[in-house]
């Protein structure tokens, strides 16, 4: 006769498959342990739309009063078109000088230099981008390019140029009221604002996680020899 058969043994705890079965697959099982800044980057949006629609609206109002500090240096640091008056008519005393494009000029280096400090103080103050932000300047810059254009006429010599020749009697020279012959000149703060202020931000903003890098961290390196 031969011995019955011994049924073979329960499978082990601790066999092969059953570690296969229990270890965690990364993605179905633990959650991936991602990096710290790419939480930081991907886990919030920034301060939210309301808070930065909130303060675009006020750095246009701020962008915009800056306006006339802009036309009172206008008014002081332009040249002066000098008139002179006869019985008939009112002539440019100097008919082939260049007050005139003086005035343009003084105008549009004033706007450029203003255009590049209103973007420099939002960088500073507000280091993140923004369409908000962005759009802020372009009109808080031609809002005040517009003020200043107002206000330096406002505080130059008078427009009506028949009184003030009468004014000031035949054959004296007065000065031509102040006047923008390039209006193309009112966008300049604008366009000054938003060239440095998207240079800036290209240069010293946050920069975005790479998408590419893997979330377990760097591969470990190849051992030596």
């Amino acid at each position: 006769m031969t011995a019955p058969l011994t049924p073979p043994p329960p499978p082990h705890e601790h066999s092969p498959h059953n570690a296969w079965q229990a270890s965690p697959v990364p993605g179905h099982g633990a959650p991936p342990a991602y990096p710290a800044a790419y939480e930081a980057s991907y886990g919030q949006d920034g301060p939210g739309m309301k808070t930065e629609v909130r303060e675009a609206a006020v750095i246009t109002v701020v962008v915009a009063v800056a306006g006339v500090l802009l036309g009172v240096l206008w008014w002081w640091l332009a040249p002066h078109v000098p008139l002179i008056a006869d019985d008939s008519a009112v002539y440019l005393k100097d008919t082939e000088g260049e007050q005139a494009i003086g005035v343009d000029g003084t105008f549009t280096l004033l706007a450029l230099g203003f255009g590049a400090v209103s973007a420099l103080v939002v960088f500073l103050v507000r280091r993140r981008g923004g369409v908000p932000l962005v759009v802020a300047l372009a009109v808080g810059g031609l809002l005040g390019s517009l003020l200043a254009w107002r206000v330096g006429v406002w505080l130059g010599p008078t427009q009506n140029v028949v009184a003030h020749a009468k004014a000031v009697g035949k054959g004296v020279t007065f000065s031509a009221p102040l006047k923008l012959g390039a209006k193309g000149a009112l966008l300049t703060w604008s366009l000054a604002a938003l060239v440095v202020h998207l240079g800036l931000t290209a240069l010293f903003g946050p920069r975005d996680p790479d998408p590419y890098q893997s979330p377990y961290g760097a591969p470990p390196a190849p051992p030596a020899g």
